[in-house]
C-alpha cells in the first residue's frame, strides 16, 4: 500500500490531458478544479478497485480480472458504463491476441528462414533439418 496519501494521486499531466480532451475548445479549467478532479478520480479508482477485489475474493481468486471490474461497475451503480467498458475490454483482448499472433508468425518465418541455407560449393539453397 502507499506510504503517503500523495502517492495515491494521479499524475497532474495525465489528469490535465484527460480534462482537455473532454472539454470543448476554448474552455479552460482552474487549478483548484483540476486538483479536485484528480482527487475524485483517485478516490473513484480506489473504490472501484476495492469493489473488484471483493468480487475476486468471493470467487477465491487473488487476481482482479477485467470481468471483476465490469461487475464492480454494475455493483456500485455505474451501469451506464458497463457496455462501453465491456466493448473496450473486448477490443483490448482482440488487439493483444493479434499482437501475439503476429509475433508468433514472425518467429515462425524467422525459424523457416534460418532453416534455408546456401550450399557453399554450388550456391544453391538447401533446407536443413
Amino acid at each position: 500500500m502507499a506510504e503517503r496519501l500523495e502517492d495515491l494521486n494521479l499524475p497532474n499531466a495525465v489528469v490535465t490531458r484527460i480534462i482537455k480532451e473532454a472539454l470543448p475548445d476554448g474552455v479552460t479549467i482552474g487549478k483548484d478544479a483540476r486538483t479536485a478532479i484528480a482527487k475524485a478520480s483517485s478516490i473513484f479508482i480506489l473504490y472501484l478497485t476495492s469493489s473488484a477485489n471483493i468480487i475476486a475474493k468471493k470467487a477465491n481468486r487473488k487476481t482482479i480480472s477485467g470481468t471483476d471490474v465490469i461487475q464492480a461497475m454494475a455493483d456500485i451503480d455505474f451501469d451506464q458504463f458497463v457496455d462501453p467498458l465491456q466493448e473496450s475490454l473486448e477490443n483490448f483482448k482482440r488487439t493483444q491476441k493479434e499482437k501475439k499472433d503476429a509475433t508468433t508468425k514472425k518467429k515462425q518465418i524467422k525459424k523457416d528462414e534460418d532453416e534455408i541455407v546456401e550450399d557453399e560449393d554450388t550456391g544453391k539453397e538447401i533446407t536443413t533439418l
